[in-house]
């Protein structure tokens, strides 16, 4: 996956905002104010990170050896997705989906329904 379609992937999410909190060559995606997201503008391929269920992300490691525990996060909690085209768009639009999803159901409900019925 390019960074274009990256990035349109990732703001797509509804209340999703991009920032560089790190500096220029850090892409963040956040919602409700919480990081789902970040990759590097400088590798090639990029390295996204996600976050993921503890359980499912051992998984993920085990099926996928372009997925690594979390470069520079905690490993319990975040993965890193080395998009090298080993792994089908489709699953890491899972990932996707999945970290979107940590993010919204651990945010408050009222911020929760705002986010989910902005769409």
């Amino acid at each position: 996956m390019k960074i274009e379609k990256l990035k349109k992937v990732l703001l797509n999410k509804l209340g999703t905002t991009e920032e560089t909190p790190f500096g220029p060559g850090t892409m963040v995606y956040k919602v409700g104010g919480k990081m789902f997201a970040l990759f590097g503008l400088k590798r090639d391929p990029i390295w996204l990170n996600l976050k993921c269920d503890p359980e499912l992300a051992l998984v993920l490691r085990l099926n996928h050896s372009a997925v690594i525990p979390g470069y520079h996060m905690n490993k319990e909690h975040w993965n890193t997705v080395i998009l090298d085209d080993s792994i089908p768009e489709s699953e890491v639009q899972k990932m996707i989906d999945h970290s979107y999803a940590l993010i919204v159901k651990s945010l408050p409900k009222n911020q929760q329904n705002q986010i989910l019925h902005a769409g």
